[in-house]
Formats: C-alpha cells, sequence, structure tokens
C-alpha cells in the first residue's frame, strides 16, 4: 500500500484523503493565475476603464462576499465538500462567459463582462470559507496551521504557472507584431483558464461528501467573535484598496503590460508559495495574535511607501520600489491565515468554525464594497497619496485590535 510522503503524515490526520483536494486546488491555482495575470490590463486596456470606473467594477464583483451569508443560506444543509464544489462550477461558468464574450466581440459592452466577473466573484467567495474548514478539518488539531500552508502553498505553485503562461503568451506575440492592445493573448489566457477550471469543477465533482457532513446555522453571529469580526472589517477594507488599485498604479501610472504585471505577480506567488509554510509553522510556534499584529505593523510601511514612491524617488527607482511593495503586501497577506487559526481555536465545534468564517467573509465586505467606490472617488479627487494614507491607517486600527486579543479567549479540547 503506497504511503503518503513522511512531511503531510506529521501534518495531516491518518484517515485524511487529501489526494483529490489538493489536486483541485492545483487545477484552480493555475486557472486564477491566468485570469489575474491579464484581468487588469483587460479591463485598462481592452475597455478603457479608468480609476474612478474600477471602483464601480470592483464594487460589482464584490458584491458576492456581502451577500456570502445570504448565499450560503441557500444551502446551509449542503456539506461543505457539496459547497466547494458548487463554488468551483460558478468560478468555470463565468470565466467560460469572460471568454466567450471576448471571442464574439462583445467585451465592449461593459456591463456583459462585469456580470461574468460577479458570477466567477460569486463561485471565489462561496469557496473561501470552506476551502480553510476544510484544510484544517484534514489536519491534527496541532498543525492546522501547517496545513492552511501547505494548502495555501499548493495554489501559489498553480499561480506561479499561470503567471508565467501569461508571460510567455504575451512576450511571444509581442515578437510576433501584436501590440498592447492586441485581442488574441487576452482570448487565448482565457480560453486556457476556462479549460483548466472546467477540469478543477470535474475532478471536485468526485471528491466524497463526508467533510462535516453535520448541517451548518443559518446565520451565525456568536460575542466571542466581535474582535474577529472586527479586524475582518478592517482587513477587508485595507486589502481591497490593495487588490483594486495596486495594480492600476503600475499600469496607469508606470505602463506595465500584462507581461510584466504577471511577471510580477508570478514573484509573489513564489514568495508566497515558500513562505506559506513558514508562517502557518510561525503561527503554530509563536501564536497567531503576536502574527496578526506583526502582519499589520510591517503594512503600515508598505502603504505609505506605495502611495509616496512617486514623490521621493525618480521615476525609475519609484517603479522599483513600488514593485517591491506590492510582492511584500502580497506575502505578509498570507499572515491572514492567523484569523483563521483564531477564530477555530476559541470555537466550540468545527461546524461553528465554517459558520464563523462565511459570517465573517460578508463582515468584512460590508465596508470593502464601498471602499473600492470611495478609493476611486479618493484616487480622483485627492491623489494616490491620500488612497493609501487611508489604507496605512485602516491596517494600524486593526493592529490594536489584534493586540486586545487574549489567549483566555481559547476552548481547550482534545
Amino acid at each position: 500500500m503506497r504511503q503518503r510522503p513522511l512531511f503531510l503524515d506529521n501534518i495531516y490526520r491518518g484517515d485524511a484523503k487529501i489526494g483529490r483536494f489538493l489536486s483541485v486546488l492545483i487545477f484552480f491555482g493555475i486557472a486564477i493565475g491566468l485570469k489575474h495575470g491579464v484581468q487588469n490590463n483587460y479591463l485598462a486596456d481592452i475597455l478603457k476603464i479608468d480609476s474612478f470606473e474600477r471602483g464601480i467594477v470592483e464594487f460589482f464583483r464584490e458584491m458576492p462576499g456581502l451577500l456570502l451569508i445570504f448565499i450560503l443560506a441557500l444551502m446551509y444543509k449542503f456539506a461543505d465538500s457539496r459547497v466547494f464544489k458548487i463554488g468551483i462550477a460558478l468560478m468555470a461558468a463565468g470565466l467560460a462567459g469572460i471568454f466567450v464574450t471576448s471571442c464574439m466581440e462583445m467585451f465592449m459592452i461593459k456591463f456583459i463582462v462585469v456580470i461574468f466577473m460577479v458570477i466567477f466573484s460569486t463561485g471565489e467567495h462561496i469557496i473561501m470559507p470552506v476551502r480553510s474548514t476544510i484544510a484544517m478539518e484534514l489536519a491534527k488539531r496541532e498543525k492546522t496551521g501547517a496545513s492552511l500552508g501547505i494548502s495555501a502553498s499548493i495554489g501559489q505553485l498553480g499561480n506561479i504557472i499561470g503567471f508565467l503562461l501569461v508571460t510567455g503568451i504575451f512576450f511571444y506575440l509581442r515578437k510576433n507584431g501584436h501590440g498592447r492592445f492586441d485581442l488574441t493573448g487576452y482570448r487565448i489566457v482565457f480560453g486556457l483558464a476556462t479549460a483548466l477550471m472546467i477540469a478543477a469543477a470535474m475532478v471536485a465533482a468526485a471528491l466524497k461528501e463526508t467533510t462535516l457532513k453535520a448541517p451548518r446555522q443559518r446565520f451565525y453571529f456568536a460575542k466571542k467573535f466581535k474582535k474577529y469580526y472586527i479586524m475582518e472589517i478592517f482587513y477587508g477594507s485595507r486589502k481591497q484598496i490593495f487588490l483594486t488599485f495596486a495594480p492600476y498604479v503600475l499600469i496607469l501610472h508606470y505602463g506595465a503590460d500584462p507581461s510584466i504585471i504577471s511577471i510580477l505577480m508570478a514573484i509573489c506567488a513564489g514568495c508566497c508559495m515558500f513562505c506559506s509554510p513558514l508562517i502557518g509553522k510561525l503561527i503554530d510556534k509563536v501564536g497567531y495574535k503576536a502574527v496578526m499584529v506583526a502582519d499589520t505593523l510591517i503594512l503600515i510601511v508598505v502603504c505609505l511607501l506605495y502611495g509616496f514612491s512617486h514623490r521621493l524617488f525618480p521615476v525609475q527607482i519609484a517603479f522599483i520600489v513600488v514593485c517591491a511593495n506590492f510582492v511584500l503586501d502580497q506575502i505578509i497577506s498570507v499572515a491572514s491565515m492567523a484569523n483563521n487559526v483564531y477564530v477555530q481555536r476559541i470555537s466550540s465545534n468545527r461546524e461553528e468554525v465554517t459558520a464563523t468564517l462565511s459570517t465573517g467573509i460578508s463582515v468584512n465586505h460590508i465596508f470593502s464594497v464601498f471602499i473600492a467606490l470611495l478609493g476611486g472617488w479618493i484616487w480622483k479627487t485627492a491623489g494616490i497619496e491620500a488612497l493609501f494614507t487611508m489604507s496605512a491607517i485602516l491596517g494600524l486600527i486593526s493592529s490594536i485590535y489584534a493586540a486586545m486579543i487574549k489567549k483566555s479567549e481559547e476552548i481547550i479540547r482534545d
């Protein structure tokens, strides 16, 4: 009988079936890398969406996150594995729609593209809490951080492959006379991403529905998770600023094309792939509180440099500094898994973990969807300096709340 690698055996329970779950993550990761590698350039260069309109697009794209508790309420009797399958299927449908519209030259009807982006986003948000819950459920109790790190690392490996494919495709096309605003590369990338996401959906469909069979509560709010909810609000808000506008700074201010953006994202994914297991182990060793506080303190510096580099340095140096901060932000974002471990440690049972993580995603989106709109307006009226200063302030408040966590909140279980 074939044995699992020793390092996996040390992390996961002996009865855990992890092969198909991890396989889905790699297909999923490649497809995500392909899509994200071109998404912002597609919006800016092809659809001609400016910084203010980008905030509007993000408002609708993030709406499924705000409504997540209501979406999951419709599936409250489903096992996490079934919810996971539904999410992957929706992502495949969204990608297929974007690909078809680009091939039929319906892309200029921005509303249609945004609809398919929302469908994709709905699936993406649905799997967020259950992916973490499944990863933690498969692990030994004292290795939940390491399990989250392994899962994130595999996803990042897929992202790297996707980003490098984008870089190679656009580099080849440019060498053969295709310009920055040519649709060919985007169609190839969206087609590959669609095929891979369909493959992920097919593998996910074969997963046994044995994880967390017990029905979950439809809506779940508990006083003991108050600090978690507050931290999610500030984390979601400040992260939304980077997610929405950081690539646009590179594209609109520094003229970065898909090759540059995707190779930069590949570097981010590579760093995150190696850092995710290390941060997971660090959470297990020093505790989630220390990681939460350090994460947000580093973020303050990142935000300020991102917003003010063009005023502090010559343009070429500023571009390098902004790129470095872009990568650093992606690395420290991995530390958000500490929030999940915090929830797991103060939860009474595993169903409460899933319910709380789902609620947390909706809670952080209450503010983040409006931050996207507000951020576009702030950029247009006050500049990127004010935008990223606001992000730094949100990070500071998040750090203060993380410092208020007490060890005594944990529930001791076997």
